[in-house]
């Protein structure tokens, strides 16, 4: 994981015990779930989507977004919760998107959305929990 330290932190037994191992393999190891795996894709409801690792506002659903990938897709994240780095793995290079809280992956930001923002963070449904609108 990163040098930098997050307002929450984990040891990698707790982790593991807080998280399933999918969810360890994308959260911690920076994996990928198959694409159109997750329930959390064909979530319609308004409401928020957390992260699984310490339930921090991620994405509002009203800025949810179908794009025929296979993961749940958003226009922008809630302001200051997601931060970006630079991934140069399998030969290519991407901006990686991960929790500014705890610093787990989330997915990755692409250049390719709809208006306003023209941005599509694909993120991979097991690193997120949503929490219906009450």
């Amino acid at each position: 994981m990163d040098a930098k330290t997050y307002p929450v932190t984990r040891t990698d037994a707790e982790w593991r015990a807080l998280l399933t191992p999918e969810q360890y393999q994308v959260m911690r190891n920076h994996g990928t779930e198959r694409p159109g795996s997750c329930a959390l894709l064909y979530e319609k409801r308004a409401g928020t989507f957390t992260c699984a690792g310490c339930d921090q506002p991620l994405f509002e659903s009203k800025l949810k977004f179908e794009s025929g990938t296979g993961w749940p897709s958003f226009n922008d994240p809630v302001e200051g919760s997601v931060e970006n780095t630079v991934d140069r793995s399998y030969g290519m290079v991407r901006t990686e998107c991960h929790c500014a809280r705890c610093g787990s992956h989330l997915g990755h930001v692409f250049p390719d959305g709809p208006p306003p923002t023209g941005l599509r963070y694909c993120i991979n449904g097991v690193a997120l929990n949503f929490e219906p609108a009450t």
